[in-house]
């Protein structure tokens, strides 16, 4: 008869694994798939269904057969499938990251479910403790509604710290394979552990392979790179993002996650690079005429990633005071280390951009959002009270500017932002990035008009000494402007429904759209 203290703990322990599980496979597949809530669901209805088929499979196994040696051997061989789980799967990740540099939609699906069904065996036979456990644990049937509250309790509370543990810890500190490998392994040991007390040294002796063969595979395997793109010299996780930087003809650029987006560029004597970044450093010339390059005093970047805005910012405005605030720290210390972004008057800020502007003590002529994960905007930085924080953190010639993604037929998205942020700010203009689906929009503090603009350029325009990619950047503007166009919708922090909207984007594409287009489109 088994110890219930010790059964107790192993419910304990698998809860806490299985949850590890579930998130360490979203961060696996992130990586390659992206972070977007079509892959979420993905991984937790699949997670799900097997969890339901191990209930189904565990109960009646466990009538069968209530002995405890069964019920380890099962947490042994899920314990031991799920480290195999990140090795099988990282060479089949390494062909889709290929094709989703390619946008080979038929090789990324195929890739994704092979991964997800790697996940069905572990997972089923996890989803078989609880029945086991219960069937073990109950002495006599009066005592069979507590105990199986306690083991549903001691499950749960495993899962909790499951949920946690992997994200905040373990994957930041070792990466995602050995996240998978450490759980894996202090599971085997418990059910090794539980073998050894209620069936002897043989029982353990049958399996005691397990663990060596992990660990043979783990280091033959999991410090390989977990992409092999071309001109990789860089790649890390952190706890919020799968993190890469490529050099490819001296230009350095940013990727995260599934690595679509663009999130910074450097070159070592290039400035400009025709994305949505030096459209910032625009913003503020919807003024007044005339206003000057030394008007504007101070700027704040939402989205700060490896500071290509900064350092466009201060070529053009000097070292003006900047406040790059930036949710993931390992982010800032990459654009230090690859980007140069080590300019003193940036004061670089590891906060979410809306908690970090709220906290502010200052006022800025330019506030610039550009927190895309693609290809999501946080739902937190598009909503009336958000923009009602900009505008009381601006000073009293500020200009809000913030990037947009788009299609060309699918502007919902754009157009609600454009109604959202016109109930806060006076006068709001929108320009298209030519060659991208990016939009960007304006939004003045002060009451403005687009003939501030030109005339703003056509003084800068004769001035011998004007900065080329501050007049390039005007100009693009100019040639690019949109209608100023609403939809009605108004986004707020009881209703706005992004991600709904940004998902009806993408499958408008994968339906009917010219994907090469789509990659061909998308920077940050």
């Amino acid at each position: 008869m088994i110890n219930r203290k010790f059964l107790y703990f192993v419910v304990f322990s698998s809860g806490m694994t299985t949850l590890a599980l579930e998130f360490s496979a979203s961060r696996l597949l992130g990586g390659v798939f992206g972070t977007s809530n079509l892959i979420w669901a993905s991984v937790i209805g699949l997670i799900l269904i097997y969890l339901t088929l191990g209930y189904f499979i565990g109960g009646p196994w466990a009538d069968r057969s209530p002995y405890p040696k069964t019920l380890f051997r099962i947490i042994a061989w899920a314990s031991f499938v799920s480290g195999l789980v990140p090795l099988i799967s990282k060479p089949v990740l390494w062909v889709a990251a290929d094709a989703f540099d390619q946008l080979q939609v038929g090789i990324l699906l195929g890739s994704f479910t092979a991964v997800l069904i790697l996940f069905s065996v572990p997972i089923t036979m996890l989803g078989m403790v609880s029945p086991f456990a219960i069937r073990l644990a109950i002495r006599n049937e009066h005592e069979a509604g507590r105990v199986s509250g306690f083991i549903y309790a001691i499950s749960t509370l495993g899962s909790f710290i499951g949920t946690f543990l992997p994200v905040l810890v373990l994957i930041p500190l070792v990466g995602t394979t050995w996240t998978f490998l450490i759980f894996s392994l202090f599971l085997l040991i418990v059910s090794l552990v539980g073998l050894w007390f209620s069936c002897g040294w043989r029982s353990v002796l049958e399996l005691s392979w397990m663990p060596v063969v992990l660990l043979i595979f783990a280091f033959l395997i999991a410090n390989r790179p977990i992409k092999t793109t071309q001109g990789q010299i860089y790649e890390t996780e952190s706890a919020y993002n799968y993190i890469q930087v490529v050099e490819l003809d001296e230009y350095r650029i940013l990727r995260l996650n599934e690595g679509q987006g663009q999130h910074s560029i450097w070159h070592p004597t290039q400035i400009g690079f025709n994305g949505p970044w030096m459209q910032f450093i625009a913003a503020p010339f919807f003024n007044k005429s005339p206003y000057k390059i030394e008007d504007v005093k101070s700027m704040a970047v939402v989205g700060l990633a490896a500071g290509t805005v900064v350092r466009q910012a201060t070529e053009v405005f000097g070292a003006i005071p900047i406040d790059g605030f930036e949710i993931d720290p390992i982010i800032i210390q990459v654009g230090r280390d690859y980007f140069e972004m080590t300019q003193p008057n940036l004061n670089a800020i590891s906060k979410d951009g809306r908690v970090g502007l709220q906290q502010s003590e200052k006022r800025y002529t330019i506030i610039g959002i550009d927190a895309y994960r693609p290809p999501y905007i946080p739902w937190h930085l598009t909503t009336q009270e958000f923009f009602q924080v900009v505008y009381d953190h601006l000073d009293e010639h500020g200009v809000m500017v913030i990037n947009v993604g788009r299609s060309p037929e699918e502007r919902t998205l754009l157009e609600g932002l454009v109604s959202t942020i016109q109930t806060v700010f006076p006068s709001v203009y929108v320009m298209n990035i030519p060659g991208t689906f990016n939009s960007i929009i304006y939004a003045t503090r002060n009451s403005t008009t687009i003939e501030n603009l030109y005339e703003n350029l056509l003084t800068l325009y004769i001035q011998e000494d004007a900065p080329r990619i501050l007049v390039d950047a005007m100009q693009r503007i100019v040639v690019n402007l949109q209608p100023t166009r609403g939809n009605g919708m108004i986004f707020t922090d009881d209703w706005a429904p992004i991600e709904w909207i940004t998902n009806n984007m993408v499958l408008y594409y994968i339906m009917g759209e010219d994907l090469e287009d789509l990659r061909e489109g998308m920077q940050e």
